[in-house]
């Protein structure tokens, strides 16, 4: 496998890695499918008793019980639904925009020795920079909107894909290139028939990477800037004094961020069913 001279140490990761089919160990008497659910149960419960015994102090911890209850109040509250609307309508436009972005130019810099180069600083001066730390330039040149907001999410959710993308091309075996060269397919033909089924892997892990980076990043700013969302909503209870509240709504944001990692990862296994990763995993 050929490796880029980009990022010694960028985070590149395998098809599949992150909450992909990887081996699990076998019990005999807990099926693997009921393993994660009985993980969760046991967190659970270690939590509830050390709250119930006031181990972590209820008044700034409350139990996970007291939690559920607080979220099951928000459901019955119509902002809390429209929050929730704004917050996964602008991750998913930011995603879309980091995708539309990363994914050509990933491909031209794997393609392309020329493309690399010229654009290989320029990527590693911007990707470390953290994206909270541009907010106030941010605030100051587009105002505090969602504009702002999407543009902030889209910029971290561009690297993993970017870099994934570029991985993904340059690991394609280069005997399959030569072979469909030699049998007289043009490079566009070789990109789709050859170097885009073997990055797509790549790019789908990418992909899941950056759905989790970019809603950390909207609920971020939503916190720090006060804008509409379950940022916003968290803050609020926390100025009411309201602990179970805030602490449901942070439950609430891991709960989308399970579900979006678990349907990605769903629509990975079946549409690359064929790649070795994922063979045997699609249901």
């Amino acid at each position: 496998m050929r490796e880029s001279s980009l990022g010694a140490g960028a985070p590149v990761v395998r098809p599949g890695e992150i909450a992909g089919p990887g081996a699990t160990s076998r019990g005999p008497l807990v099926p693997d499918a009921a393993l994660p659910y009985l993980g969760i149960a046991l967190f659970l419960l270690v939590f509830e008793i050390i709250t119930r015994l006031d181990i972590v102090p209820q008044r700034f911890v409350p139990p996970p019980s007291v939690m559920a209850l607080g979220l099951v109040q928000q459901f019955g509250q119509m902002s809390f639904w429209l929050d929730t609307w704004t917050t996964l309508w602008t991750w998913a436009a930011s995603l879309a925009i980091a995708a539309v972005l990363a994914i050509p130019i990933g491909i031209l810099m794997g393609a392309s020795v020329y493309v690399h180069a010229a654009l290989r600083t320029l990527v590693e001066f911007l990707r470390p920079i953290p994206s909270v730390a541009l907010i106030p330039a941010l605030i100051l040149l587009m105002g505090a909107n969602d504009q702002s907001k999407i543009f902030l999410s889209a910029f971290s959710a561009f690297w993993p894909i970017l870099i994934q993308t570029l991985y993904g091309v340059r690991d394609v075996e280069p005997l399959a290139v030569e072979t469909a060269r030699s049998f007289g397919f043009s490079a566009s033909a070789r990109l789709r028939k050859i170097v885009l089924p073997a990055a797509l892997p790549y790019i789908a892990t990418g992909l899941r990477i950056s759905s989790a980076l970019a809603l950390v990043v909207v609920v971020t700013m939503e916190i720090v800037v006060g804008m509409e969302g379950l940022g916003r909503r968290i803050v609020l209870a926390r100025q009411g004094a309201n602990v179970e509240a805030v602490y449901a709504i942070i439950f609430w944001t891991g709960v989308l961020g399970l579900a979006q990692n678990t349907l990605f990862s769903r629509i990975e296994r079946r549409v690359l069913h064929w790649h070795t990763a994922f063979r045997g995993a699609a249901q």
